[in-house]
C-alpha cells in the first residue's frame, strides 16, 4: 500500500516546513521570527506563510 505525503503539494521542500515547526515549537519564537531565520537562509517567506 502507497503511503501519503501530506506535504506534496506545498511550495516549500518538506524539509524547510519541518524545520520552521519544530523551529516555532521549541523556541519561543513568533510567526515573524521564523520568518526572519528562514529569511536569513535564502527563503523569502512571509509570516502569513509561516502561519498556515
Amino acid at each position: 500500500m502507497r503511503r501519503k505525503q501530506p506535504l506534496k503539494h506545498d511550495r516549500f521542500p518538506v524539509l524547510i516546513i519541518l524545520s520552521s515547526v519544530r523551529r516555532y515549537l521549541r523556541y519561543p519564537l513568533s510567526y515573524r521570527g521564523v520568518a526572519d531565520l528562514l529569511g536569513g537562509r535564502g527563503f523569502d517567506v512571509d509570516r502569513s506563510t509561516v502561519f498556515r
